[in-house]
């Protein structure tokens, strides 16, 4: 029997070589007793076997996968006591080929794996609760602080460069029952932990409580959701957590007092909209629209998008092609056509030799319209009243750019556009004339294009799309 003492720093570092070392000389993994620093001797330790030198078997050179090198040395910032034996005697199964790496029916691979998962979930929960506070002595060029955690596992030495990144500009001491990190002058380094009473209460902590008071929803308080990612083992030490009981018995009757001061659902609409003004602006430019539109409260729609998008192009463009609505990442983004249907638009658009950088590109409605389904944003077709209080912001476009031809693609456009949305297969590819005398082509949208069930019905409307495109940018030769 080998007996292998590591020391509390460094660990994992002195395991790997020892490791490399035993597999060389050919060591078996079930003659080898692992200890840290001066554990208690084991009831089976080398004593036992009178001083007998350890069996030899081949040598073992140790390659690995390297998916596997980064979760084995995870694994062993685990508090298992047999953690490193089990990890030896992986890797000399995986470096002689008698496992394959991530075969979870072997039993010891598959708690090592689970281990290396509570280790990062420990972690994450190092770098999400611990607390510093302030230490700087009066005479110091560096704000210093100090911040005590008990976590479950010694995971000290990879958790704690997290914190030097993040704080490269302080110095700090976060101290443990097992571990003390120390960042001076940029410097990080480990010692055994001497004291371990928590620093003082600092001025910054009942700011802090403050503000964690002030965004406490309690109607969305769901006290297990909450307490699986914040264990309360480590609430004793977040200055936060003497507050979290009490918060928790008033949420009911708060929630309550927050619902009856609520307008009615109508009340708080009407309070949110606004009338167009008869009278388009002279105040507002292309230059100046987007602001404008994320103000806009004309109709139901503006006050539940992300931001108002608006059009995109050259002031000086012959050809204004006009779309339905922004859809999830044109309301993320605030331009328009760069989603699934401004892909398909861009591919169609280039056979067509249409150039989106000389046209102008809009919408005839300018906020996103959605229904909420569960994370997702559905889409949902805006209505005639939403449409027509939209066309303010349509008609001044066409006021500025002025254009020669407009295109409206799908049955939103051409309502908005010329008066009515219906007949759109018979009308698709026709030119029609708006009342101020503008030429409109009419045509499919693409969002239409990417739904239609039958490939070919759709290669045959994407067909007619395209050439229709192909005709606005021949205008006006076509």
């Amino acid at each position: 029997m080998e007996e292998v003492i590591l020391p509390h720093i460094g660990t994992v570092a002195a395991w790997r070589e020892k490791a490399r070392g035993l597999a060389a000389r050919g060591v078996p993994a079930e003659a080898v007793l692992w200890r840290v620093g001066d554990a208690a001797p084991d009831l089976f330790g080398p004593e036992l076997f009178g001083g007998m030198a350890a069996p030899q078997a081949a040598p073992v050179t140790l390659t690995l996968p390297r998916a596997a090198l980064g979760e084995i040395e995870c694994a062993l910032h685990h508090s298992d006591p047999e953690r490193f034996a089990r990890a030896y005697d992986i890797v000399l199964r995986l470096s002689r080929g008698d496992l394959r790496w991530g075969d979870r029916e072997d039993p010891a691979l598959h708690r090592l794996i689970a281990q290396a998962k509570h280790v990062r979930r420990d972690i994450h929960k190092m770098h999400a609760f611990v607390r510093f506070r302030e230490i700087t002595a009066e005479s110091a060029n560096r704000r210093a602080f100090a911040a005590w955690f008990e976590p479950d596992h010694p995971i000290v030495e990879p958790a704690t460069p997290f914190f030097a990144k993040r704080f490269g500009d302080m110095d700090w001491v976060i101290a443990t029952p097992s571990l003390t990190a120390r960042f001076e002058a940029g410097q990080l380094s480990y010692s055994e932990t001497e004291d371990r009473s928590p620093p003082p209460e600092d001025a910054t902590e009942e700011l802090w409580r403050t503000y964690f008071t002030h965004i406490f929803n309690p109607a969305r308080l769901m006290v297990k959701a909450m307490t699986s990612e914040m264990p309360r083992k480590y609430w004793k030490n977040l200055p936060e957590a003497q507050l979290i009981p009490e918060m928790i018995r008033q949420a009911p009757a708060r929630a309550r007092a927050m619902q009856d001061a609520m307008p009615t659902p109508k009340a708080a609409l009407a309070d949110r909209l606004r009338p167009a003004p008869k009278e388009l602006p002279s105040e507002i430019a292309l230059e100046t629209m987007k602001p404008a539109l994320d103000a806009c409260r004309r109709c139901a729609i503006g006050p539940c998008a992300t931001q108002g998008v608006a059009g995109e192009g050259p002031a000086s463009a012959r050809v204004m092609v006009v779309g339905e609505q922004p859809g999830e990442q044109e309301d993320l983004k605030g331009r328009p056509f760069i989603g699934p249907a401004g892909q398909l638009f861009d591919q169609c658009a280039r056979a067509a030799r249409l150039d989106r950088e000389r046209i102008w590109l809009t919408n005839a409605v300018k906020h996103f319209k959605f229904t909420p389904r569960g994370k997702q944003w559905l889409h949902q077709a805006p209505n005639a009243g939403e449409v027509k209080a939209c066309r303010w912001w349509l008609d001044l476009e066409r006021q500025l750019i002025k254009p020669d031809l407009v295109v409206a693609m799908g049955a939103t456009a051409a309502a908005s556009l010329t008066g009515t949305g219906k007949g759109l297969v018979e009308r698709a590819g026709q030119i029609e004339t708006l009342p101020d005398g503008t030429p409109c082509l009419i045509t499919y949208h693409p969002a239409h294009l990417l739904r239609l069930p039958d490939p070919q019905l759709a290669q045959a409307r994407q067909a007619a799309f395209t050439a229709s495109l192909r005709r606005a940018a021949d205008w006006p030769l076509a």
